[in-house]
């Protein structure tokens, strides 16, 4: 008896032990203790798996052996899937390797992946016959009822970021990526994105690419203005994609209207009409001001088009043809600053993780100030090599001749695209014609002149928006793809995250503003100091293990030494 009472502290112990990692293998929790609260999900992510009423099983083609990197990617996977299981068991998951399996199974699996976007990525792998290239395809595959969606894990790695950075800026956008995916799947309604007709915006083909890529997941068609006495509310937004003739003093009052009563647009505007093919087929060209009467409206909203254009030494290729062999032109591929590749500014949700972007002939964007607060975020600049060039100028090649002194590119970031948020006031204040009332008399409509809050986003390039067209086969290329240097740039996922910012009705872009800060080792410490913490690793454990067991020793000697005298 006296065995058990002297031992029941060690027993209780134990028992505690076993109640707790049984409770913890039923209820999956965790306490969160990071500075920027990394694995917490938002609220708007357990809203959204509370409204999940049917099983969907998630299928992870992350399964394997990886390098570090990719293995930290692999848990973090698992890690916020178990979050949401969590909160929701009728979602399931499970890890897959998709090139395990015979040759024939593997190449008709890699097939089917292909058809649905999902390609692999490849990645060098160390092993102990030396380096090693491997497929991978890190891609999750998202099943509920009859529908999927596939989600790429990865986020582009950027020109100068390291590949640390660019894992980071990965697993901090899985809960949005995963929650979004979730939403998607889960939504009865598809919002109305438009694309405006009647003033030389770009044709449907020419659009094609972006307007694919949201179909999925939005209503997509064309509008002409001319058509409606007003827009309907029933279009959540708007794209006004490079429009080169004049809108109409109605055309612009309707758009207004549909902006104050909460409608949001995206316009895509050049304010100079020059294009490369034009300098090609010249020679040399001049650049006119492209008249689209749009610009008293964005003055109004808070956003001035600059009629300029940003050269940046950051900037992607074309082809022209310097010499001649056997009477055949030799075409070389030259820098080409009017065609920049601009990054994302800030860690707006927008633009977090993103790719470069490659723009064509884009102009500045500056703001002005309004009588309503107006947000006014740049999303869009240039890099610090940055030159402008006021019209009239000349354009021709003579420019790629030499090499560039960075001296003249010395005009500093310049932003291209420019998000406006809040309550607008109309540009027809005050301005509003009699048939102008009487056409909203017609439909039953009021003018507002001051209007609800909403969102407008203004780029200085019209052919963001705009993918390659075999003009013989009429086949078109991926948004952003560049046929020079075989590389597809950021155009599409930046337009498309501004589309869902803008639409985000399920505040699902909190989870992507998530940022989670990249604490590198700094390797020349490490270095220097590496023999140091490998004795306090190795020795300390055994020197304290040492100490308490001649402490416990001697306390227990000491203790029972005196029952027994």
């Amino acid at each position: 008896m006296n065995w058990i009472n002297r031992y029941s502290w060690l027993l209780v112990f134990l028992g505690g032990i076993v109640l707790v990692n049984w409770i913890g293998s039923i209820y999956h929790t965790r306490i969160d203790l990071t500075e920027e609260r990394r694995f917490t999900l938002s609220d708007a992510t357990y809203d959204m798996l509370d409204r999940l009423d049917g099983p969907l099983f998630v299928q992870v083609l992350l399964d394997g052996e990886f390098p570090a990197g990719f293995r930290r990617l692999q848990l973090s996977v698992d890690e916020i899937l178990q979050d949401f299981r969590a909160i929701n068991p009728e979602l399931q998951y499970r890890f897959e390797d998709p090139t395990l399996g015979d040759p024939e199974q593997v190449k008709e699996r890699m097939e089917s992946y292909a058809q649905v976007g999902i390609v692999p990525t490849e990645l060098n792998v160390t092993e102990t016959s030396g380096q090693s290239r491997r497929q991978i395809y890190p891609f999750a595959i998202f099943n509920y009822g009859d529908r999927q969606i596939a989600i790429n894990l990865l986020e582009g790695n950027s020109e100068g970021m390291s590949p640390e950075v660019a894992l980071n800026n990965s697993i901090s956008l899985l809960e949005y990526k995963f929650a979004n995916a979730i939403a998607k799947l889960l939504a009865t309604h598809k919002p109305n994105v438009l694309f405006t007709t009647g003033h030389g915006e770009l044709s449907t083909l020419q659009t094609a690419s972006l307007e694919g890529n949201l179909r999925a997941f939005y209503n997509t068609a064309r509008i002409d203005l001319d058509s409606l006495y007003q827009i309907p509310e029933e279009i959540d937004l708007l794209v006004v994609a490079k429009p080169t003739k004049p809108f109409s003093q109605k055309d612009l009052f309707k758009l207004d209207q549909y902006v104050m009563h909460g409608g949001h647009v995206i316009f895509c505007l050049d304010p100079l009409i020059v294009n490369l093919d034009s300098i090609a087929r010249n020679g040399q060209y001049v650049p006119h001001d492209n008249t689209t009467d749009l610009d008293d409206l964005l003055f109004e909203y808070g956003c001035k088009l600059v009629p300029n254009l940003v050269l940046d030494l950051q900037s992607s290729y074309i082809p022209l043809s310097t010499q001649q062999t056997g009477g055949n032109a030799q075409p070389q591929l030259f820098q080409w600053y009017y065609h920049p590749l601009v990054a994302g500014f800030g860690d707006h949700p927008i633009v977090k993780g993103l790719d470069r972007v490659e723009l064509q002939f884009p102009a500045t964007l500056d703001t002005v100030k309004t009588a309503q607060k107006i947000s006014k975020t740049p999303l869009l600049k240039s890099s610090d090599y940055t030159r402008l060039q006021y019209n009239p100028v000349i354009l021709d090649f003579n420019i790629i001749g030499s090499e560039p002194d960075p001296r003249d590119f010395n005009a500093g970031p310049s932003t291209v695209a420019m998000l406006l948020e809040g309550s607008f006031t109309s540009l027809f204040e005050n301005r509003v014609s009699s048939s102008m009332l009487e056409g909203l008399s017609q439909i039953d409509a009021e003018f507002r002149s001051e209007g609800v809050p909403t969102s407008l986003l203004v780029i200085s390039d019209g052919d963001i928006a705009k993918n390659l067209v075999n003009p013989l086969s009429g086949q078109f290329r991926p948004l952003g793809y560049n046929q020079y240097m075989n590389y597809t740039f950021d155009n599409q996922d930046f337009l498309t995250n501004a589309i869902e910012y803008m639409l985000d009705s399920n505040g699902l872009m909190e989870a992507r503003a998530k940022t989670v800060k990249l604490r590198l080792l700094d390797r020349p410490r490490v270095e220097e100091e590496k023999v140091k913490w490998q004795l306090i690793n190795v020795m300390l454990p055994v020197v304290l293990l040492v100490v308490f067991g001649w402490l416990f020793q001697y306390l227990r000697k000491r203790k029972y030494g005196r029952q027994t005298a």
